[in-house]
């Protein structure tokens, strides 16, 4: 989805999940750090209260499992893990999204051809190579240019 205010893509929410899931195949987080996490992989937008209601979600499903934090400092937090069966979820939804992912590589390739086929193509040059064959430099130190046609 595009953001109006700065023209970026937001990941979809639906994809919310698998990242989760991944997340906390790794390592067990509070919410807030989940969030973090999350949102260092994209997701800007992210609500919190839906990310603890989909949090809550997934623990009734029981692909996730919680338990209250009592170390350090400051109140009780929940720490979220994933479940056996939230390992099996993963994997599913990893080989769904292995093939969306040839499904788009497909659409890539069709949308790619089709600008060729009908928009012509141009040659872009190295602005190196242009600067390096305008200019050459003589053996005295001197320059001369590259497209003089008095050679």
């Amino acid at each position: 989805m595009v953001n109006k205010d700065n023209q970026s893509i937001n990941p979809s929410k639906n994809f919310v999940l698998p990242f989760i899931l991944l997340l906390l195949s790794k390592v067990s987080l509070h919410g807030y750090e989940l969030s973090q996490r999350l949102e260092a992989f994209g997701f800007k937008t992210l609500d919190q209260g839906n990310l603890y209601r989909l949090l809550r979600q997934l623990e009734k499903d029981e692909l996730l499992s919680s338990e209250w934090d009592t170390t350090g400092s400051g109140p009780a937090k929940r720490r979220y893990s994933i479940t056996k069966a939230g390992i099996t979820y993963l994997k599913g939804y990893a080989n769904q999204l292995e093939t969306y992912q040839s499904l788009l590589d497909q659409f890539f390739k069709m949308y790619t051809s089709f600008f060729e086929l009908y928009i012509p193509s141009f040659q872009k040059k190295d602005p190196i190579e242009k600067v390096k064959n305008s200019r050459r430099r003589k053996d005295d130190g001197t320059e001369e240019n590259g497209n003089d046609s008095s050679r």
